[in-house]
């Protein structure tokens, strides 16, 4: 039976608090961002749709400094790049749609809009929507004025060959950086009809231009018929780890490997929403039966965090294959996890 003192001191403590009063000081600072005067707490179904609630400063890539944000969320709606099914351009909107995403990572214990200086700062600006090449040209020349400003850049795509053109911006501010990949696909086959373009290549492109050192890149979750086009990823001294690998050495394993693999060097985190089985993420342009779970995608993301993340993005969301929104849902929160680790690294660095 419940002891009576001990339910006596609870309605003492909380009968009389309101939702918006915490006695825990970790909880305190969450609320603190939560609540307005009064208790009042923002209903997650008004307003304009943000990034992760993110505010939102469209201009800012007008302003010398990008208006002093440390880090941007990003939209990139293209997908010209895609060998068959298209429809990811529609990902950043769908993901700016789902709401209740934060505003606390409790297993890292981080509130990250309170943390750090973030903005959803719109979509890329495009030139045409009609050609492949102009699109590359205009996101790499984004992404170098953005990252050469200082921004850590945070993206929703968009089909994976975006990261081909984002990763020679963030490139142009740290050099060659390593990156932890999470996809179906190693994405490193060559040029296909006449287009280096595409979004199975991307990673091949960018160690070639200079970009992405192979030898600081962990691959994790890599499976089904493509694996044929992957010569480049292991000749190239990518680490590569199979979706069937991952249940079998365990995700602990897997976060060694990738902080040994890219040590404290600048890393990009590049997220493919098909690393994950169909049953979590349906929406998307390349589905592979045999996935991760986001459980397990969601363990390694926590466990790397320390790394030194000086970008990343999630891609291939295709929601008009997904009559339930779960791979949105798992796209803004994959993009919450990665926006941790950014802050965290940000934090890191100003100690």
């Amino acid at each position: 039976m419940f002891d009576a003192k001990k339910l006596e001191a609870l309605r003492a403590k909380y009968g009389s608090a309101g939702g918006d009063v915490m006695f825990s000081d970790e909880f305190k600072r969450v609320a603190a961002v939560q609540f307005s005067a009064g208790g009042r707490r923002m209903m997650p179904f008004a307003g304009v749709s943000t990034f992760l609630d993110a505010e939102y400063k469209p201009d800012a890539a007008d302003l010398p400094d990008f208006g002093g944000i440390d880090i941007a969320l990003v939209g990139v709606p293209m997908d010209l790049g895609v060998t068959n099914r298209a429809g990811s351009r529609f990902g950043p909107r769908a993901v700016r749609t789902v709401e209740r995403v934060g505003p606390y990572e409790h297993f890292l214990k981080v509130v990250p809009l309170a943390e750090a200086k973030v903005a959803d700062i719109g979509d890329v600006p495009f030139r045409s929507r009609f050609s492949l090449e102009s699109c590359h040209q205009d996101i790499e020349a984004f992404y170098k004025k953005l990252c050469g400003a200082g921004i850590i850049p945070l993206s929703i795509g968009g089909d994976h060959s975006i990261s081909q053109s984002i990763l020679a911006g963030v490139a142009s501010k740290h050099g060659p950086v390593g990156m932890v990949h999470f996809d179906a696909h190693c994405d490193t086959s060559g040029p296909y009809e006449g287009s280096k373009f595409q979004h199975g290549g991307p990673f091949r492109e960018a160690v070639l231009a200079g970009h992405l050192d192979p030898e600081r890149t962990v691959q994790i979750g890599i499976r089904g018929a493509a694996e044929y086009l992957w010569d480049f990823s292991y000749e190239s001294g990518m680490t590569v780890i199979h979706a069937e690998d991952v249940s079998k050495i365990g995700t602990d394993a897997i976060i060694e490997t990738v902080k040994k693999v890219v040590g404290d060097g600048p890393t990009y985190i590049s997220l493919d929403v098909d690393c994950l089985d169909p049953v979590f993420a349906p929406g998307t342009g390349t589905p592979e039966i045999g996935g991760m779970t986001s459980r397990e995608v969601m363990a390694i993301m926590r466990g790397i965090a320390g790394i030194n993340v000086v970008g990343g993005d999630v891609v291939e969301i295709a929601p008009q294959y997904d009559a339930t929104t779960n791979t949105a849902q798992l796209g803004a929160q994959i993009m919450f996890e990665i926006l941790c680790l950014q802050v965290i690294a940000l934090k890191n660095k100003r100690t």
